[in-house]
């Protein structure tokens, strides 16, 4: 077989492309100990209420410090339990001030779910089995809805919020 030399070039090019690619990614994973992620808390799908953050009164928005609050949600059957306000009404609508830092924890007891706020950085996978959880910070004012992204069922159309950013 012939190969016209701008091929062997190019076929060269390849492999060292190739080559290099593989050390950095082998230096990043076993010299600096780069790994991907993992779901570091385990939960009993079947007892989400073993786990203190799940328990019905923790559920939805907790202010933790001043400018730091903890959003806990469990997604299920298609729809997200933000917890309930005074009166036992579900919560479909979560206000936050802005520039506060919110750890989002979610878990699942069914299926698999997705935990997206549209316009922000927040996207999860909720697995049954594993707490999920994302710190962020929230800046910009304004409303997003909370849509699952993860199609879970022939009601998945009907899981959604709303969350506002307030100045």
């Amino acid at each position: 077989m012939h190969l016209h030399k701008y091929e062997k070039y190019w076929l060269g090019l390849g492999i060292i492309g190739l080559i290099a690619f593989l050390l950095i990614l082998g230096f990043g994973a076993f010299y600096l100990g780069t790994h991907p992620q993992s779901h570091g808390e385990l939960i009993d799908p079947e007892n989400l209420e073993m786990n203190e953050a799940f328990h019905e009164e923790n559920l939805g928005l907790t202010k933790v410090d001043e400018g730091r609050y903890v959003l806990n949600v469990v997604a299920s059957a298609f729809n997200y339990n933000l917890g309930t306000d005074e009166s036992g009404a579900p919560i479909s609508h979560i206000e936050i001030p802005a520039g506060s830092k919110v750890l989002v924890q979610a878990t699942s007891p069914d299926v698999v779910h997705g935990l997206n706020f549209a316009g922000t950085n927040i996207n999860m996978m909720v697995e049954p089995g594993y707490v999920s959880a994302l710190e962020v910070q929230l800046d910009n004012p304004g409303e997003y809805t909370l849509v699952c992204n993860e199609y879970c069922g022939v009601g998945h159309h009907m899981m959604f919020g709303t969350m506002e950013v307030v100045e």
